[in-house]
């Protein structure tokens, strides 16, 4: 079954290295306004068992607004345009339309594309070092929310994985690589217009 992840994650701190992890956290959402990378994502069961690989490009602009394209082994494209969220899906021939608004607070985007006001939708502890990332637990404020927790492992002040949890029991892990902060991106690419003869469905907000 085909799972559409819209990212993301938060840092951690230790006794020892409370201050540096957090102050990376701070640092990465203070000074990135902009960023794109590669990622693979993988989804596991409750069990830890590799339920579906795929892997694409990403993009992001705060506030509101990204771009993560899926590549292998389908296409779907999912863009945040401040306003809306467009949903494609290449094999259905679908594009499905959401109000952004205050959904977006309580998302695991909030973390990458959101405004910087993390801690008034997530509450965010100490998660300890593991494979050589910082990594912090970030658990939404809203209990309406579909997720747990997320987390985000950073490598000094870079992103370089996510980790997030649904209520059903199942994880996306998500592995960035080549993370550029602050590009020039194009507007273009936080715009999407729905190809020629597919249904669009909007949840007409």
């Amino acid at each position: 079954m085909k799972k559409l992840s819209l990212f993301t994650a938060l840092l951690i701190f230790s006794a020892s290295a409370a201050a540096s992890s957090i102050d990376a956290l701070k640092a990465f959402v203070a000074d990135t306004q902009t960023a794109r990378a590669t990622f693979t994502q993988t989804v596991l069961d409750k069990n830890g068992h590799a339920r579906q690989q795929s892997s694409g490009t990403m993009a992001f602009a705060r506030p509101g607004k990204f771009r993560w394209v899926y590549e292998k082994p389908y296409e779907q494209i999912i863009v945040g345009d401040g306003k809306r969220i467009w949903l494609y899906d290449a094999d259905l021939q679908q594009v499905t339309i959401k109000k952004l608004g205050q959904a977006l607070g309580s998302s695991p985007a909030a973390l990458l594309a959101g405004s910087k006001d993390i801690g008034r939708f997530y509450t965010i502890t100490d998660a300890g070092s593991r494979d050589g990332l910082e990594w912090l637990d970030a658990r939404p404020r809203d209990k309406e929310s579909a997720f747990e927790n997320v987390r985000m492992g950073f490598s000094k002040n870079t992103l370089v994985a996510m980790e997030i949890k649904d209520n059903f029991g199942q994880t996306t892990v998500l592995k960035f690589a080549g993370l550029e902060r602050n590009p020039a991106l194009p507007a273009s690419d936080f715009h999407f217009t729905p190809p020629q003869g597919v249904d669009v469905i909007s949840d007409g907000k």
